[in-house]
């Protein structure tokens, strides 16, 4: 299988490079040096890891995650391998647009922090597996395609277009976005099937339930802003949210129900 070719797209200051890959292309294999990371621009990819001499796959990737961001921040060889799912478009970052990519999408460096996050504690987790400290009765880790495993509560926000309803986590916090097979990462709420611009980050938001009383916060990175009642909230503030009011999350309007 041949490697995608890439082309120069921009040339005003720092310099980026677009590439189009063949489902069944490799974008990199494992063990191979890398300088860059990829964004996804169309398509889907998929991260594969060789086990016993068989390629096994830990993720599928889909239009704006990234992948690869490993070379960047380490002289290493690559610890796994890419390859298209269908015909892709990527957007490839060197160490001269890092930089920049993270001033303008900082969303992007928040998502990075989260992954690199998950894997210390997946790494901690196995260490502690492998001393025996944990006990035979230690929780597996999630897989990255497991779903979220809290219940729903009464309470619930819908889609003001749609009618749909998205009921809340019956615990005392419920997240709201979109799923991120990048960092194996499920909102109690995604978002996504009324969300056709993509407006929404993947960890958008959180609502929280305090003495019977309802708060929705925005979380560090969202790019499109929250909203209550047509007022813009400040990030990790929380808002007191009433039965009617209308809670937008980037362009999507939701109504608040309340039990």
């Amino acid at each position: 299988m041949t490697k995608p070719v890439f082309k120069t797209t921009d040339k005003k200051g720092p310099q980026s490079y677009t590439a189009e890959a063949k489902a069944g292309e490799f974008v990199f294999r494992e063990g191979e040096l890398g300088t860059e990371m990829f964004i996804l621009q169309e398509g889907k990819v998929e991260i594969l890891k060789e086990l016993y001499g068989e390629q096994k796959q830990l993720t599928v990737l889909e239009k704006g995650d990234f992948f690869g961001e490993m070379a960047i921040l380490e002289d290493l060889p690559r610890t796994a391998s890419a390859r298209a799912l269908s015909d892709v478009k990527l957007l490839q970052i060197n160490g001269s647009t890092f930089d920049q990519m993270l001033r303008n999408n900082p969303e992007i460096a928040v998502r990075m922090m989260r992954k690199l996050s998950r894997r210390l504690r997946e790494t901690d987790l196995l260490l502690q597996r492998a001393l025996g400290t944990t006990g035979s009765a230690a929780p597996e880790m999630p897989t990255p395609d497991a779903a979220p495993a809290a219940s729903a509560a009464p309470q619930r926000l819908v889609h003001s277009k749609s009618g749909m309803e998205f009921f809340l986590a019956a615990g005392a916090e419920t997240t709201v976005g979109r799923r991120d097979p990048v960092t194996g990462i499920h909102p109690d709420i995604d978002l996504t099937p009324v969300d056709g611009q993509r407006s929404i980050s993947r960890r958008h938001a959180k609502v929280y339930q305090r003495g019977g009383r309802f708060f929705v916060a925005e979380e560090i990175g969202t790019m499109n802003g929250t909203f209550v009642n047509g007022q813009r909230i400040e990030t990790g503030v929380p808002v007191e949210i009433k039965a009617g009011d209308e809670v937008r999350f980037g362009v999507i309007e939701t109504v608040f129900h309340p039990a």
